[in-house]
């Protein structure tokens, strides 16, 4: 059964949780790796808010991630890769549309830099050892990328991905595509803030939450216990 049957289902009513656990198709959460920061930075700037717009398989799982995430103002569920009109659920699904499934991390530089937002990608958020997959998902929508805005994003990436491979940190080679940012399209509403709304969800139990502990346990600094999510964010000010 894939996540897009998941969705569906969720949105039927359905209660899966029985056929999950009896087929063995609830897969444990990637595991966490304990990573060095990043040699090459971002200086703290004075500039307003910075976006990093990141792809590591399920949209859910990252967004949770930095939702809890310290000096992240806003996380939110998309996509990248494609063009705007391919930017729905139901094609992005298919594998052709050039998306990937991604999170747009809206976060203060003052507060948090891009470099350590991209420590947690690499350490809790996601494998990036895994090519076109992530744990149960399959396909290049859930391909591991960092949708890069400027040349300074792309510069600290590129250094960082050559330092921890240099490192031999993970298993295997790091797979993270560096693609030029054309354009972030936000998921529809019912994938916004997924993990906050159904956190006993079976997928979210089992492969999300686990990030969100990750998060707490390797970068206590960092980590809020009350997520900023796109829901409040939304609401207009009194």
């Amino acid at each position: 059964m894939t996540r897009t049957r998941l969705a569906s289902t969720l949105m039927l009513g359905a209660l899966l949780v029985v056929p999950l656990f009896a087929t063995g198709l609830v897969h444990a959460a990637e595991p966490a790796v304990s990573l060095p920061p990043p040699t090459l930075d971002a200086p703290p700037s004075g500039s307003g808010l910075q976006t990093a717009v990141l792809a590591g398989g399920c949209f859910w799982g990252v967004q949770a991630v930095y939702q809890h995430t310290k000096g992240v103002t806003q996380a939110v569920s998309g996509y990248a890769g494609g063009q705007k009109d391919t930017a729905h659920y139901e094609m992005v699904g298919t594998g052709r549309t050039g998306h990937a499934e991604s999170v747009s991390v809206t976060f203060d530089p003052q507060q948090i830099s891009y470099g350590k937002i991209l420590q947690i990608y690499f350490s809790v958020a996601h494998n990036p050892t895994e090519l076109n997959y992530q744990g149960p998902d399959t396909g290049t929508q859930y391909r591991s990328a960092i949708f890069y805005a400027n040349d300074e994003q792309k510069r600290i990436a590129d250094a960082y991905i050559a330092q921890l491979d240099k490192a031999h940190v993970f298993g295997g080679p790091i797979v993270t595509k560096l693609e030029p940012l054309s354009g972030f399209y936000p998921a529809e509403d019912y994938h916004q803030d997924f993990a906050v709304l159904h956190p006993s969800h079976p997928y979210i139990v089992f492969n999300d939450l686990p990030k969100v502990d990750n998060l707490k346990r390797l970068f206590p600094d960092r980590y809020r216990d009350t997520p900023v999510t796109v829901m409040a964010s939304s609401k207009p000010s009194q």
